[in-house]
């Protein structure tokens, strides 16, 4: 589902950014006044965001701006203060930013500094999604003066949090630039005239005094410091001449300084006391470094625990499963796997400190490194040799010990790099393209045994109940059919050689092996079956098989085959209403089919090459699916012109795949090598069944 305005998730789209207008800087020209922009913030356009399934529009018609000022930040980190915005508009299908680099920290001239350099900086919007609607394939919509075709999600509701500096966005022309421009005395006073506008005064209303005293707030605003406070008020006692008048201080009140700054001050000093609280006198590194870099009480409380953990044979333990997440992820990038691939199995976080420099990259060595700091010891960094290994595997048991002892969740080398192998083994193993969950019913069972299935018909129709009012019983015949799960695997191992040369890629080559090997094997193992015609499975007996010179696929025969479908009844000779749904080809017939179920006009002409109707009765109703096990050599009962009909195998199956417990992919299991092997090894299995079911599911057509 795409996310809602319950979970108060965040779209994070990055638009093209137009020319920033001319920076202002202060009257006065000084080279740190501070800076104005403005920018295009998002042009109406697609986007493609992590998470959501579809191309995403966000309809500007429907998006709230907050009449407030948003602020403008660097890669939506709300620490990292840019500036904020004065004027938010929308016009056409743009939506229009412009505001002041009013940040004092380092983030604020980095990106003024950067820009100025030429950095090619982009923009990215948050806003919060309150309404989506999803058009589907073969639909559009409209929005923004644009009409998208589906599939696609609209966000039609929304509300602007803030916009970002980012350093690549969704699309990699855009383009944001800060060109410092020192501004004239006519200039200055045309900002000033838009700052008094921005604050709520109407300047041909005010007076010269009022005009006085809000200069000197503005003066003030540019350069907020203890110096121009104090001139500030100074201007305002001159006016009115006395010091402590309520009028001269609502009026500088009015202008948000001082009360911005009291603010400030206010929301400092008690973070300070709420960390030194928190931290008393036992976490004076905890407490300095938690002042310096800006923490909140909850972050700074969050650290103390960490440092807190109690231990177990020695080794710190704790519930903290980030650091074990983002190893994974990062390790998944560098096996090869894509970000968006990545994003599908681990949160935001887990994949952000993934693509950070501290972690981008990670091989076995920062894996195993990992695992000795974790229990408690130390390697030296560039040295993998024996005992290096060693520590790892022992520092491995150690925390594996720890955590089964206490309960508490932490890093594990075995199961963090069987998780890599086990999604990277997925990702290969969905990269198969499965024909045989389209015509299969899918289930599960307990074990290996052989499991029946019976489907109840019940004898007779409903019957016009008489005057008595009594119903009568209608007795049910069973039909039954069989399965049986089977293990089909692999070993696979990861030896000294792989970890000393960090060769990640080489040990995961494996794994992919796998997981391609186990989609083919199923593939295989279900066309087998078919194929081979288990207990004439299809025979003309059976209502269910065509053969003939006028089998070969086209409009006739499909027209032949679809009336066995349909006239198929039950054991008493009732119909019982089936209807085929897939077309199955070998790929010898796959243009052939997909041009009859999408053409609604076939030139076709009989034997006698006489002309027949052009109009094709079967465009569109049946979904083509094709697999060249069908015309493979060798395979025993393959041919290049046989086809199929199915039925949905949600409704009658004609074949049932069974899988194991719910485990319906292959599965990887870890363990260290035996003692005069110094490695790893894995086992990759998949478990399950095929077997032939209801007959009357599927007609096969010879096509000879």
């Amino acid at each position: 589902m795409p996310p809602t305005v319950e979970s108060q998730r965040t779209l994070r789209l990055c638009a093209p950014v137009g020319e920033l207008t001319s920076v202002e800087a202060a009257a006065d020209g000084q080279a740190n006044s501070p800076k104005r922009f403005g920018m295009v913030a998002y042009t109406g356009g697609t986007m493609r965001l992590r998470g959501w399934p579809h191309p995403v529009v966000v309809d500007l018609a429907g998006m709230t701006v907050s009449a407030k000022s948003r602020p403008i930040l660097k890669d939506h980190n709300p620490s990292l203060i840019v500036g904020h915005t004065d004027a938010v508009r929308v016009e056409g299908s743009q939506l229009l930013v412009s505001g002041i680099v009013s940040g004092g920290g380092v983030v604020a001239r980095e990106i003024v500094d950067s820009s100025l350099a030429g950095f090619p900086w982009q923009a990215s919007i948050g806003a919060s999604p309150q309404n989506v609607e999803t058009i589907p394939k073969g639909r559009s919509a409209q929005a923004n003066g644009q009409v998208f075709s589906g599939p696609v999600q609209i966000v039609r509701r929304s509300r602007l949090g803030e916009v970002s500096f980012v350093a690549l966005g969704a699309d990699d022309d855009t383009s944001a630039q800060i060109a410092a421009q020192e501004l004239t005395k006519e200039n200055s006073e045309m900002d000033f005239q838009a700052w008094l506008t921005h604050k709520g005064f109407d300047a041909e209303a005010i007076t010269e005094a009022q005009e006085k005293s809000l200069k000197a707030m503005y003066d003030a605003e540019q350069a907020p410091d203890k110096a121009t406070v104090t001139a500030t008020a100074t201007a305002a006692q001159d006016d009115e001449g006395d010091d402590k008048s309520p009028a001269v201080l609502a009026r500088i009140e009015a202008g948000g300084l001082i009360a911005d700054m009291r603010a400030e001050a206010t929301a400092e000093t008690q973070r300070i006391a709420e960390i030194r609280r928190l931290c008393a006198s036992e976490h004076s590194e905890i407490e300095a470094k938690a002042i310096n870099e800006g923490w909140d009480a909850p972050r700074t409380e969050l650290e103390i625990l960490r440092a807190q953990r109690p231990t177990v044979n020695g080794v710190r333990t704790g519930n903290d499963a980030q650091t074990p997440n983002a190893l994974e992820a990062s390790l998944c990038l560098s096996a090869g796997l894509s970000e968006d691939q990545v994003g599908a199995f681990y949160d935001e976080r887990a994949v952000n400190a993934a693509l950070s420099r501290q972690m981008r990259g990670a091989g076995l060595h920062t894996l195993l490194y990992e695992v000795i700091r974790a229990a408690g010891g130390s390697a030296r960094a560039g040295r993998m040799d024996n005992e290096t290994i060693r520590s790892a595997f022992s520092a491995d048991r150690q925390l594996v010990q720890a955590s089964g002892g206490a309960g508490f969740s932490t890093i594990s080398l075995t199961g963090i790099l069987s998780n890599v192998a086990n999604k990277t083994m997925l990702a290969a193993y969905q990269a198969v393209p499965s024909v045989a969950p389209q015509i299969a019913s899918e289930t599960d069972v307990s074990d290996f045994k052989q499991v029946t299935r019976y489907r109840l018909t019940g004898v007779g129709l409903f019957e016009k109940v008489g005057p008595d009012g009594e119903l009568k019983s209608a007795e049910p015949s069973e039909e039954a059919f069989t399965n049986q799960v089977e293990t089909y695997g692999r070993m696979i191992t990861l030896t000294r050689q792989m970890i000393i040369n960090d060769d990640l890629g080489a040990f995961l080559q494996i794994p992919r092996l796998i997981g391609r090997m186990s989609a083919l094997k199923r593939e295989e193992a279900f066309f087998e079956l078919l194929l081979s015609n288990p207990n004439s499975f299809f025979a003309t007996g059976a209502n269910n098989f065509l053969s003939g010179a006028q089998t070969a696929l086209s409009i006739d025969a499909l027209t032949q085959a679809e009336q066995l479908f349909l006239d198929q009844t039950d054991s008493q000779g009732k119909p019982i209403l089936l209807s085929a749904q897939t077309l199955l080809v070998p790929t010898s017939l796959k243009v052939t089919a997909e041009q009859l179920m999408k053409e609604t006009r076939v030139n076709e002409t009989t034997t006698a090459n006489k002309p027949k109707v052009a109009n094709n009765p079967h465009a569109g109703k049946f979904t083509v699916a094709s697999t060249p096990y069908l015309n493979t050599q060798s395979i025993i009962g393959g041919s290049s012109t046989a086809w199929y009909l199915f039925a949905n195998p949600a409704d009658i199956a004609a074949i049932e795949l069974a899988y194991l417990r719910g485990k319906r992919t292959p599965t990887i299991e870890s363990g260290e090598t035996d003692f005069n092997t110094l490695g790893m090894k894995w086992r990759g299995y998949f478990d399950f069944g095929i077997s032939m079911q209801d007959s009357r599911a599927a007609v096969k057509v010879a096509g000879v």
